[in-house]
């Protein structure tokens, strides 16, 4: 594949754009789809039309809501090999009969799938993590993924992913050429910024918390997070201490997690934890201001959206050094290997207790995170679409 050269804009790009993440519960993928066709929908210089279900709309859809029984269902489905072929054929079958007709249109497949296409297709893949750490996945998930990424990428001109770290790993990994993957960073919502204590008030009543009397970790409790490592750490610290500062964890029950928690149980009934499950987009950016620290173990990532929104939100970071985090966030977090539990106590002890330390994260912290901007990442993505156009 050769390097590809930009084209000047010209007349309007026909676009469709998968939305099948704008769904409960909004993950982080749902969250860069919806950030991100919100700021394409604007733009004068396309013609976006959004695929979910097989159907394309008009415009950006709502969100879908949900409830977690349906999400258990869905999850629990999952895991039996029909259920799982029969969705696969129907949602290909569905996709590609949407598309028929629509061949002049550059397809944006935005959560690893494209479907089969007459037409160009892009396609963004958000890491590596079902092949470098497929162990931190259920093998029927990584089954799905791989077999689904590998058809998807015989359909697809170009890769969009979303940190330099991801690039290396998406090119090593799939084999493919480094020149045909562009990398368009994300950024945290305007909803997170720092707030006032009348702000905070209502959220911290609603989720009987103090304002900036925690330290938050918000994410799925799944192994890959590495929640066991921060459990380990926050043990450690005084108990005066834990208890006047709990550690709040806020994410949905994720795959082989019985064990983790088990912990959050025990650690809940010493006084020195709080554990939220998934919290409703309307609280989150409350939750994460009125925090005192934000902690994010992660041993992978494609990127660490959670690192950037604490930081827009004012708050300070410690996370590990692992995989994109460095990337995110640059000089303003501070980081711990993840498996260093003696680091991780030693870094939230200080933060928690030492003012002026976790006042230069903080003003580090707001200057890092106003770099990056979701209009860059639309203009950076329209920037490859209008490549793969003139190819």
């Amino acid at each position: 594949m050769n390097a590809l050269s930009p084209l000047p804009e010209s007349a309007p790009l026909k676009l469709a754009m998968s939305v099948d993440t704008l769904r409960f519960p909004l993950t982080g993928i749902g969250r860069y789809t919806l950030e991100l066709a919100a700021q394409l929908a604007r733009r004068d210089d396309l013609d976006l039309l959004c695929m979910r279900a097989g159907t394309l709309l008009p415009g950006l859809p709502q969100v879908l809501p949900g409830t977690d029984d349906r999400r258990r269902v869905r999850d629990l489905l999952s895991r039996f090999g029909l259920p799982v072929e029969v969705y696969r054929r129907w949602s290909e079958f569905t996709r590609a009969r949407a598309l028929r007709g629509h061949a002049d249109r550059l397809f944006h497949g935005t959560n690893f799938y494209a479907p089969t296409f007459k037409g160009r297709c892009v396609l963004t893949l958000h890491d590596a993590s079902v092949r470098r750490f497929a162990h931190t996945h259920r093998q029927d998930r990584v089954r799905f993924m791989l077999k689904e990424v590998e058809r998807s990428l015989r359909q697809t001109s170009m890769v969009i992913t979303v940190s330099e770290f991801a690039r290396r790993e998406i090119a090593e990994l799939w084999d493919w050429p480094h020149e045909a993957i562009r990398v368009t960073p994300l950024a945290a919502s305007e909803v997170f910024r720092p707030h006032s204590d009348g702000l905070l008030a209502c959220t911290m009543q609603r989720l009987n918390l103090r304002a900036r009397g925690y330290c938050l970790y918000v994410g799925t409790v799944e192994p890959r997070k590495n929640l066991g490592t921060l459990l380990d750490a926050y043990v450690r610290l005084p108990l005066a201490l834990r208890q006047y500062y709990p550690l709040v964890v806020a994410g949905y029950r994720g795959w082989e997690s019985d064990t983790l928690h088990h912990r959050l149980q025990q650690a809940a009934a010493q006084g020195w934890l709080r554990y939220l499950g998934f919290v409703e987009d309307s609280l989150l950016p409350a939750l994460v201001a009125g925090a005192r620290l934000f902690v994010f173990p992660s041993r992978y990532e494609g990127f660490g959206l959670p690192v950037l929104e604490a930081m827009a939100s004012g708050v300070a970071v410690v996370c590990s050094d692992a995989a994109s985090l460095p990337e995110v966030g640059g000089a303003a977090a501070r980081y711990v290997p993840p498996d260093d539990v003696d680091g991780w106590q030693q870094h939230i002890q200080r933060a928690l207790e030492d003012d002026h330390w976790r006042q230069a994260l903080v003003t580090q912290g707001l200057a890092q995170a106003a770099q990056f901007s979701w209009r860059r990442c639309a203009d950076l993505t329209v920037a490859a679409y209008r490549e793969v156009q003139a190819h």
